[in-house]
């Protein structure tokens, strides 16, 4: 990736507008330039959302797989009145906040069309960029990444769809049997674990931005969570 402090860098956009790669169903994807994350620090946020579909029913109806896939956080899919997401979703993402926000955004006409290659470069350029803020960078054609990521500083990226760009993307697993699978195959992994007592120290690090690691550095100095970084793969304690 090559920094580049070029001006009338774009602030924010859609990137993506079309098919899903995972069952071909319309998504849409919208990049913006946050300096509001204690976590993350100063990013460019890439939400990807099923499009016309508010993300909370979504969740509820199942309609999110266009966007996640098969990972296990989404929950159940449910008619219950009450609830307003999916049954049992464990996913950290809390729609009803920032997801929700941007999608009603979009739906207002909010965010400018960006999906060319010379839109794409200028929001990412010397940047730090997140792929799938909210949603799987698995379902959004690579040339949409690889242009966003050309001229950024650096980036992050996971993904619960296997062997999905391994030199971009984290491989999420969900227990140590799938990261073991993974490693195996020479791929890093990002796990969620219960306690420190799960933390295989011989294979994985403990997330420096987190609560339990003392929040010693935010994900724009730490740039450890990519595919393509030469370190030990990555855990964090379920929040």
């Amino acid at each position: 990736m090559h920094f580049n402090q070029g001006k009338n860098k774009m602030k924010s956009g859609i990137i993506y507008k079309g098919p899903s790669l995972l069952d071909g169903k319309p998504i849409v994807v919208i990049a913006t330039y946050s300096k509001r994350n204690i976590k993350t620090g100063v990013v460019v946020q890439t939400y990807i959302l099923v499009d016309g579909i508010n993300p909370l029913e979504a969740s509820k109806t199942g309609a999110d797989f266009s966007i996640c896939g098969t990972c296990a956080m989404r929950g159940e899919v449910t008619t219950d009145p009450t609830r307003k997401q999916a049954k049992n979703r464990r996913c950290y993402v809390n729609l009803g906040q920032g997801v929700l926000i941007v999608f009603k955004a979009y739906e207002r006409g909010v965010y400018p069309m960006a999906d060319n290659t010379a839109d794409r470069k200028s929001i990412g350029r010397g940047r730090f960029v997140r792929i799938g803020t909210y949603g799987d960078g698995a379902a959004v054609p690579d040339y949409v990444w690889e242009e966003l990521l050309s001229e950024c500083d650096t980036f992050t990226a996971y993904s619960h769809q296997s062997g999905w760009r391994p030199d971009i993307a984290m491989q999420s697993a969900d227990n140590h049997a799938q990261a073991v699978m993974h490693w195996q195959a020479g791929r890093r992994t990002f796990r969620v674990i219960a306690d420190l007592g799960q933390l295989d120290k011989q294979n994985e690090a403990l997330c420096p931005a987190s609560k339990e690691a003392g929040r010693r550095v935010q994900c724009t100095a730490c740039k450890l969570c990519k595919g393509s970084a030469l370190a030990k793969s990555i855990a964090i304690v379920e929040h």
